[in-house]
C-alpha cells in the first residue's frame, strides 16, 4: 500500500512517498504552489500515478502542542484535497521536521541553493517515515 506525505508550505508543497510495502518513505518532488485548483491537480496526478492509497498532511503545531493560522490554513487545504482525491488524509505532528531536514541537508554539504530546493521534500520524508514508524509498519 502506497501512502503519500505532504508538507505543506505557503510557496511550496513537499512530498514524499513510500515504497509499495509501507515501510520507508523517499522523497518525490516539491510543488511550487500555484493556485489551489492546480496545487489539488498536481497531487491527485501523483496520487493517480503512484497508485496512492492513503495521505499524510503534516501538521505545523506551535512547540506548546496548540494550532495557530498555520496549522488551520493546513487543516483547510487538507479537506480540499480529500474531497478532490477520495482517499484517506490523515495528519502527523511536523514539529521540528523542517528543523531535522535542515540539519540533514547542511551535514550532506549542500549549497544553500540546493538546500532550498529540497527542503521541503526531505521535511515531508520526515513526516512520511514518523508516520510509518508510528502505525509500527517497520517493527519498530
Amino acid at each position: 500500500m502506497r501512502i503519500m506525505g505532504l508538507d505543506v508550505g505557503t510557496k511550496t508543497i513537499g512530498v514524499a512517498l513510500s515504497d509499495p510495502l509501507g515501510w520507508t518513505a523517499q522523497g518525490l518532488t516539491t510543488i511550487r504552489r500555484r493556485s489551489l485548483a492546480a496545487d489539488l491537480a498536481a497531487l491527485k496526478e501523483l496520487v493517480r500515478r503512484y497508485g496512492v492509497e492513503e495521505l499524510v498532511v503534516g501538521l505545523p503545531r506551535n512547540m506548546n502542542g496548540s494550532l495557530g493560522p498555520q496549522a488551520e490554513a493546513v487543516r483547510a487545504f487538507a479537506r480540499h484535497l480529500q474531497a478532490e482525491v477520495g482517499l484517506p488524509v490523515h495528519f502527523f505532528d511536523e514539529r521540528l521536521t523542517t528543523v531535522a531536514a535542515g540539519r540533514v541537508l547542511l551535514e550532506a554539504d549542500l549549497s544553500r541553493r540546493r538546500r532550498r530546493q529540497v527542503i521541503d521534500q526531505v521535511a515531508a520524508t520526515y513526516i512520511l517515515q514518523g508516520y510509518l514508524d508510528r502505525l509500527g509498519q517497520n517493527g519498530v
